[in-house]
């Protein structure tokens, strides 16, 4: 298994395993069974779910010892929302306990202008897609985000404005035939405008949480640049990283 379907692949089986963990066989386990044990019951090899493992070690959740076995990390899995793990708008929503939405303000082509024409490695008069949505919590306006693809990747014609209302890596993979495999972003606090301001419902110069995220694709390319924008008080954001 290989590609695309073997990242899908491990991908469900990961998700499985933290199903498992949280509200399955494991909820109240402190540790996993053994991989001969574990392997049978996902229906798996032992290659696969070692390759599974692996991922959920990297990433916290669980901490393997030998002579001791897989420990779960409780701790790591109570968190709601992890900044160093791809999780997209509407179940980063969902998992901070509200009803997620999405509304599409606008999708154009127009100028790359300054800033997206330097994350993107185009000229300023270069077109891009630009798309604009806004994600809502319980119907609060939570995540104001605006993406930028270079136009020369999107395949013609354009999608039914409902796609564009998904996230934005269906569009790159369906539309452009690309793939992120890594991003880039700075965090800063900075002050609302008057445009996000307003769509976002709040007083000029409120302070929000902004993302500036540049994904690129396995050969080093730049293939998206996104300005991301979060509303205080509703999605808790939490940053892990691993001492040893």
């Amino acid at each position: 298994m290989s590609g695309k379907r073997g990242k899908k692949f491990q991908s469900t089986l990961q998700s499985r395993l933290l199903h498992e963990m949280r509200e399955g066989a494991f909820r109240g386990a402190k540790y996993l069974p053994s991989e001969n044990d574990l392997a049978k019951r996902m229906d798996v090899s032992r290659t696969q779910l070692r390759d599974a493992l692996a991922r959920l070690e990297r990433e916290g959740f669980i901490s393997r010892r030998h002579g001791v076995g897989t420990m779960i990390n409780r701790h790591v899995l109570a968190l709601a929302v992890r900044m160093d793990l791809e999780v997209e708008f509407l179940e980063m929503v969902e998992r901070s306990g509200y009803r997620p939405d999405v509304v599409l303000l606008s999708t154009e082509r127009l100028p790359a202008g300054a800033g997206a024409a330097e994350r993107l490695g185009l000229e300023a008069e270069e077109p891009v897609l630009r798309n604009v949505r806004l994600v809502t919590a319980d119907g609060r306006p939570a995540i104001y985000c605006e993406d930028y693809i270079p136009f020369r990747m999107v395949r013609a014609p354009l999608p039914d404005p409902k796609e564009m209302e998904l996230p934005i890596f269906h569009f790159l993979e369906d539309h452009c035939g690309a793939e992120p495999c890594m991003d880039l972003t700075e965090i800063r606090a900075v002050p609302a405008d008057g445009r996000i301001a307003e769509a976002l419902g709040l007083a000029p110069g409120t302070p929000l949480l902004y993302m500036d995220e540049v994904d690129y694709d396995v050969a080093g390319r730049p293939i998206l640049y996104a300005r991301q924008f979060y509303a205080d008080g509703i999605i808790r954001q939490t940053l892990m990283s691993k001492k040893i």
